[in-house]
């Protein structure tokens, strides 16, 4: 049996009208709040904690630079647990059995770049989404110059990408079909380094993540994105939906101040803010 925080959220009004339906609970719980600030009750595996699993080596949204564990996710998930009122953990794991160790109760809820899918969705819920992504390829330009799409792939192509992602499905789905091999890793960064040394030939990967990859890497190159119209999602338990909602709101509260735009400016420079997200 897990030891449980019971937290409450106060919805400012612009938070209200940005959260919508999602706002809508019946408190199970202790709590409280006045008739202009509606509250979403919630718990938490660890009294004043919200406890976070993700790989944690994915530039740029989660990662560690100069031992320090920093990101997009890391920031979002930090102004987050701050409108909740919570301190805010951190705990690595493998993302191809991210979620069904979510629904065991590992940690509160995951942020890894995660997209909204219907498998997914059977084994955990999600947050109102926070990111809009999609794929694309990476090739070793000393290596394979010529190769700037998918559709210039020959059969023999080695394609890496990660155990679990949409890249993966994607890769299978669209180039396994071809005769192309596909190549699983646990951590996407390897599949960059196999690819720097000339041991595959590509790699499938979001692509913020591929553009974040290569800045480090003069060989490669981002070549083509691939349009998969993926939206990134926070996971939280099936049986936690309490807690689900109080996400949304501290979520539709952080874009409502401001705070989520200044935090895409920072990882994302020259990259409009979509309107949704207070662009």
């Amino acid at each position: 049996m897990h030891r449980r925080f019971t937290g409450v959220l106060a919805l400012g009004a612009a938070a209200v009208l940005l959260l919508g339906a999602c706002a809508k609970s019946t408190p199970s719980g202790g709590g409280g709040g006045s008739s202009s600030s509606p509250t979403v009750q919630f718990t938490t595996l660890t009294p004043g904690t919200l406890l976070v699993g993700s790989c944690l080596a994915y530039k740029p949204f989660e990662y560690y630079q100069g031992g320090q564990l920093v990101g997009f996710d890391v920031e979002i998930m930090a102004a987050i647990a701050d409108k909740l009122g919570l301190k805010l953990e951190w705990k690595k794991a493998n993302f191809d059995t991210i979620f069904t160790a979510l629904a065991a109760h590992s940690f509160d809820a995951v942020a890894a770049a995660s997209t909204i899918k219907p498998d997914r969705l059977q084994v955990v819920d999600f947050s109102d989404p926070y990111y809009n992504a999609r794929q694309s390829l990476t090739v070793n330009t000393t290596k394979t110059p010529d190769i700037t799409t998918t559709d210039q792939l020959p059969s023999t192509a080695v394609i890496g990408v990660q155990k679990g992602t949409t890249g993966k499905d994607w890769a299978e789905a669209n180039l396994a079909t071809k005769g192309i091999q596909i190549k699983t890793y646990t951590n996407a960064p390897d599949a960059f380094t196999d690819l720097e040394a000339g041991n595959i030939t590509g790699v499938i990967n979001d692509e913020p993540s591929s553009e974040a990859e290569v800045q480090s890497r003069p060989d490669l190159k981002v070549v083509e994105p691939i349009d998969t119209g993926e939206h990134y999602g926070i996971a939280v338990a099936k049986d936690n939906p309490d807690l689900t909602k109080a996400i949304n709101g501290a979520l539709a509260a952080i874009v409502a101040d401001g705070t989520y735009k200044t935090i895409y400016a920072k990882y994302f420079p020259g990259v409009p803010v979509p309107p949704e997200y207070g662009g």
